[in-house]
């Protein structure tokens, strides 16, 4: 099988590149394509930018992520995250190659009384422009393609980084604990933190395996507070910070971030790849990025 990865340069897509060079995903030929292949916020130019390639799958690791400023940039997010998601999908649809894409937990958050993770039958309710612009891409992808997998991820971590925000939460955490020595991180936000690496791996396991289509909430196992996250970052790391926690009202920001948004991984687990607990994958990244 052919698979062509959009947006190979990222942190996911960086990923998938490296585990199969690995090994895993035997049988898959890559194609990675960067933005020089394909420009994602030129929705009228993705049927020939993709006519070109030849593919069996497409993975789209694209997206427009800057929670916050898509507050005030919500048509380059619908266009990016919803429109141009549709276009791949159609175009998947019309050379019958499957459709991979890499969603979010932020499709979530509307329910502030959750309490325990959610699956993938559980509604979208968003609560900020980039989680209602991804919800709407799930939306149009299906809609546009039956051979369309969902990949809800979260909390990503991995060695190439956030393009665009200026490292991942690991990678700032370890930077403003040495330089500061005291740290104040939300508690009141629960999530699925993630790695990338592993990710990557399911992601080759639903291609080598044909998973059937729907939707796979693929995040390691478990769940934390940023707060819990950022002391447990701190620990492994051997820093000598203190690490405190606040509510979200002391770090307002311009977006609503989901109160609780934890994803319960069983299917992806089942149909995919294990996926370990959240330390497990913490320790690893600090080990192969030279933390530990």
């Amino acid at each position: 099988m052919r698979v062509a990865v959009l947006g190979a340069n990222g942190q996911l897509g960086h990923d998938i590149l490296a585990a199969h060079a690995a090994g895993a995903g035997a049988g898959l030929d890559l194609v990675p394509l960067t933005r020089a292949d394909l420009d994602v916020t030129d929705v009228a130019a993705i049927d020939a930018a993709l006519a070109r390639h030849r593919f069996d799958a497409l993975v789209n690791c694209t997206s427009y992520h800057r929670t916050d400023e898509a507050e005030d940039n919500a048509t380059l997010a619908f266009t990016v995250n919803a429109h141009a998601v549709a276009a791949m999908a159609a175009h998947c649809a019309g050379r019958g190659a499957r459709f991979v894409h890499v969603s979010t937990d932020y499709v979530f958050g509307g329910d502030r009384d959750r309490a325990t993770p959610l699956d993938e039958t559980a509604p979208t309710a968003p609560v900020n422009v980039y989680g209602a612009s991804k919800a709407m891409g799930e939306t149009l992808a299906r809609l546009a393609h039956d051979d369309t997998a969902i990949l809800r991820v979260a909390s990503l971590f991995g060695t190439a980084g956030a393009s665009g925000k200026g490292g991942n939460f690991v990678e700032t955490m370890l930077r403003l604990a040495r330089e500061r020595g005291r740290l104040k991180v939300v508690d009141d936000q629960v999530m699925s933190p993630t790695a990338t690496a592993d990710i990557a791996r399911a992601v080759l396991a639903l291609l080598a395996r044909e998973a059937g289509a729907g939707i796979y909430h693929v995040v390691n196992t478990g769940s934390a507070s940023w707060y819990e996250f950022a002391r447990e970052i701190v620990r492994r790391a051997g820093i000598d910070a203190v690490v405190e926690p606040c509510s979200s009202a002391e770090f307002p920001t311009r977006a609503a971030r989901p109160r609780y948004s934890a994803l319960d991984n069983a299917r992806a687990r089942a149909a995919l790849h294990d996926m370990p607990d959240w330390p497990d994958a913490l320790q690893r990244y600090l080990a192969a990025k030279g933390h530990v």
